[in-house]
């Protein structure tokens, strides 16, 4: 089994909702376990600004799947959840992207691991942080040392 980290993100009906719909689907999948699921998080947008705010989490889970099948059932599950994909960052009802695959490193059209944006992105390394405080890169580089880097994206809790 592999330890995977799967970042989600959702800023149209009722994103609390669509997270936890997207959860219980990811529970279902064929030789898969979640072993763990960060707080929510609530940022502005990337990109496009004129949106509303997003509602972020990272979840961990052990798979015996492909890195190709895990993305093709995310994208169902999208899919299920009536993501449209027309503009780029623009919002969404449901949007999972694998972070991290083992200590799989690849680069295709399809698929890029570990993930290109997520050591810009306080809002994915902070909960990724949050349940795997000793998390490294394939090569070895702690994660926390990127959160310097990161533009503010996440909005302080009221």
């Amino acid at each position: 089994m592999t330890l995977c980290y799967l970042g989600l993100g959702s800023n149209l009906r009722s994103p609390q909702r669509q997270l936890r719909q997207a959860i219980t689907l990811l529970q279902k999948l064929p030789r898969t376990t979640i072993t763990s699921i960060s707080s929510l998080y609530f940022s502005k947008p990337l990109g496009i600004r004129a949106q509303p705010y997003y509602c972020n989490l990272v979840i961990a889970l052990h798979t015996s799947l492909s890195p190709f099948w895990l993305l093709h059932y995310c994208q169902s599950i999208e899919k299920k959840h009536q993501r449209v994909r027309k503009k780029r960052w623009g919002a969404r009802t449901l949007d999972i992207d694998i972070l991290l695959f083992g200590e799989t490193i690849m680069t295709t059209n399809k698929l890029v691991l570990p993930h290109p944006q997520m050591l810009h992105r306080d809002f994915v390394l902070i909960p990724l942080l949050e349940i795997a405080p000793d998390i490294r890169l394939p090569n070895g580089e702690h994660l926390g040392s990127y959160l310097q880097n990161c533009e503010e994206y996440l909005i302080p809790p009221q």
